[in-house]
């Protein structure tokens, strides 16, 4: 199983184990959706391979956390290789990265509608779709975002 989110057609599908699309919805993003994320404030969603880190009930409904930054992002950033050790390894535990540097964090997939992108940097999606999704995924699964 793995979600993979295409910003530029505003899409998140579901693929099933055997790579079939299991489930699709439209989604909406940061503010400045343009480009990858680089820093806290910046109002972009990332892109890149992350993974669900965090399943919650929010203020947006149904919540899936992704695991941003990751090692990538934070040698893109030139981020102090302390950070980055830390971030790399959480990623090889299956944990959450630390959320909080000037990177930016707590990403998640929720609820709160779809219509235009209007996150900090999250991917929204219609409360419906965020449940079947929160419903769908365990922890652990594979999140591709892509330009």
């Amino acid at each position: 199983m793995r979600i993979q989110i295409k910003k530029a057609a505003r899409r998140l599908t579901l693929y099933d184990d055997e790579n079939n699309p299991a489930f699709t919805c439209a989604i909406a993003l940061g503010r400045c959706p343009a480009g990858p994320k680089e820093r806290e404030g910046d109002g972009k969603t990332p892109e890149g391979r992350y993974f669900v880190c965090v399943k919650k009930i929010g203020k947006f409904g149904p919540s899936l956390g992704v695991s941003y930054p990751n090692e990538r992002d934070a040698l893109r950033a030139n981020a102090p290789e302390d950070l980055t050790t830390c971030i790399r390894e959480r990623a090889e535990r299956g944990e959450r990265p630390p959320w909080g540097s000037f990177l930016g964090g707590e990403i998640y997939l929720h609820g709160g509608g779809a219509e235009t992108d209007w996150t900090a940097g999250c991917v929204a999606m219609n409360g419906g779709d965020a449940r079947t999704l929160y419903d769908a995924v365990p922890l652990g699964t594979e999140i591709e975002i892509l330009p």
